[in-house]
């Protein structure tokens, strides 16, 4: 019995010590992405760490993915800005249940596995625009400047455009250099320990190094800058939608709204899953349509507090694995120090200046954009570097959605180019009367006529070789055609030769009954 005590409390130990790095990680993270959200200010903090709270102890317990942990995402900042701004902050709720609902929908018909279909361009397209959205936003905001394009028509690449003025500001200006100061501070310590961080301080969160260095710095030098405004009770800020704010259920948009939330949350959390999976080999594999199902309860959780939509989040996930969790257990206890850190130490929150989150942001929209990745993918694949390209321009250049719909666009084009091209090259030899057929790319009905002209074109009595090597699919109206065909040409005094062992990998037990193996 004592036996299985020991390794039972040895879990419990490393989920103990994973929660407490997740939580050291969440705390600043949360806060930073709830400002950089478009959350009113004076309720940013509250809203950010209770999205964090139920990312913790609601989904953590009913995760798919035993160590994954969620909470706000960056991924999602540029999504709900845009439903501040159209909608208000009071709709954001509605928007936020109307995602969770679509995702239990999704995760109760076993929907889960499709969304890990979608093409790893799109999905890093997306996040380097959000990145760069985020590094032109919070560059403004760490130099305690409001973003020029907040509520404006291409906001993301005026906020991009105007960066050598926030530079500017923050050199020459009395009012903008201390908090400059503190961003630089905030961000060197940031770079500077991911890269000299000795082996056994590893797991000290970088961030929140960078807030504490950038809390003290500002108290020791009193230093002009902006703080987090922290209201007198955290949790007064979270409130259920009132019954003028259901009126929001009448327009279109707002379903789209919640829809589209939906399916980028999913998709970034079942994909942050995956990734969990391949950190770590102590739990088991994920369940994804039970990951949607959770993701999904905490978002109506989240609808109905009016806070961020919470998703699985891959710097939190990562530290989490990296820090020897376990079980879920890890999960659950990094939302329950948040919660007891919100009752009893929430005054520690009001020291901290604005610039030093912004500055974390600023640090992680960089690190969202992966030019090895675009690298990499254009020696591989330029059709997918299209993708990855397009998503990436209308995400900076219109909005969310809109580079997603590209990407996609681009995708689907590119799926039926695939499946509609076809080229046929034949070599004629009259002396040997042999012909060579080669077919390159997928023989579907779309291309079947053009298929049927060039075998009619074989003379009669010939000796026919149709090389299948380069095709990668042949439909049933075009192995019928090749059929039946084939009969008629042997018919005729002609012999025919086909790849057996190809049209058995092509087409399953499907094979020319009158061919010859070669």
């Amino acid at each position: 019995m004592l036996l299985l005590k020991v390794p039972i409390a040895r879990f419990i130990w490393h989920d103990v010590f994973a929660s407490a790095v997740v939580f050291l990680v969440a705390l600043p993270l949360s806060m930073g992405i709830a400002i950089a959200s478009g959350v009113p200010m004076e309720k940013a903090v509250s809203v950010g760490l209770v999205t964090a709270i139920i990312g913790g102890l609601v989904v953590g317990p009913l995760s798919g993915s035993p160590l994954q942990v969620s909470g706000p995402a960056a991924g999602l900042t540029v999504m709900v800005v845009d439903f501040i701004q159209k909608y208000g902050f009071e709709t954001l709720g509605i928007i936020v249940m109307i995602g969770g609902l679509v995702q239990i929908v999704a995760g109760l018909f076993r929907l889960g596995p499709v969304f890990r279909a979608v093409s790893p361009a799109l999905i890093q397209g997306m996040l380097a625009g959000i990145g760069v959205l985020i590094f032109a936003s919070q560059f403004h905001v760490m130099v305690d400047d409001i973003p020029p394009g907040t509520g404006k028509e291409f906001g993301g690449i005026l906020n991009l455009w105007l960066i050598p003025a926030a530079v500017f500001k923050g050199v020459t200006e009395p009012a903008h250099r201390p908090a400059a100061v503190i961003g630089l501070l905030t961000i060197a310590i940031l770079s500077l320990w991911a890269a000299l961080a000795p082996k056994a301080l590893r797991l000290v969160p970088a961030a929140l190094l960078g807030v504490v260095a950038a809390t003290a710095a500002t108290s020791s030098f009193d230093l002009d800058v902006r703080y987090v405004p922290v209201p007198e009770r955290l949790l007064d800020a979270a409130r259920a939608p009132r019954l003028a704010d259901l009126d929001a259920l009448r327009d279109i948009g707002v379903w789209l709204a919640g829809l589209s939330l939906a399916f980028v949350a999913s998709a970034e959390s079942l994909l942050t899953a995956t990734a969990a999976d391949s950190l770590q080999r102590h739990a088991v594999r994920t369940g994804y349509n039970r990951e949607l199902i959770a993701q999904g309860t905490g978002n109506i959780l989240c609808g109905l507090l009016n806070v961020l939509p919470v998703t699985g989040v891959i710097v939190r996930t990562s530290a989490n694995v990296m820090a020897g969790a376990r079980t879920r257990l890890s999960s659950f206890l990094h939302g329950a120090w948040i919660l007891l850190f919100v009752l009893l130490l929430p005054q520690l929150l009001s020291m901290i200046p604005v610039a030093a989150l912004a500055a974390i942001l600023v640090y992680t929209g960089a690190k969202l954009v992966k030019v090895d990745f675009a690298k990499d993918l254009w020696r591989q694949d330029r059709i997918e570097t299209l993708v990855f390209g397009v998503t990436f321009a209308g995400v900076v250049g219109f909005d969310l959605l809109t580079g997603i719909l590209l990407g996609v666009g681009v995708s689907l084009a590119r799926l039926v180019y695939t499946f509609s091209h076809l080229a046929i090259r034949v070599e004629k030899n009259d002396t040997s009367r042999f012909v060579h057929m080669f077919l390159d790319g997928a023989a579907t009905f779309i291309r079947l006529p053009r298929f049927a002209g060039a075998l009619e074109e074989i003379p009669p009595g010939y000796d026919a070789h149709i090389h299948l090597g380069r095709l990668t699919y042949i439909d049933h109206a075009c192995l019928t055609m090749l059929i039946d065909w084939g009969k008629n040409f042997e018919a005729a005094g002609g012999r025919l030769h086909l790849d057996r062992d190809i049209l058995h990998r092509l087409f399953e037990e499907q094979a020319s009954p009158s061919a010859n193996a070669t």
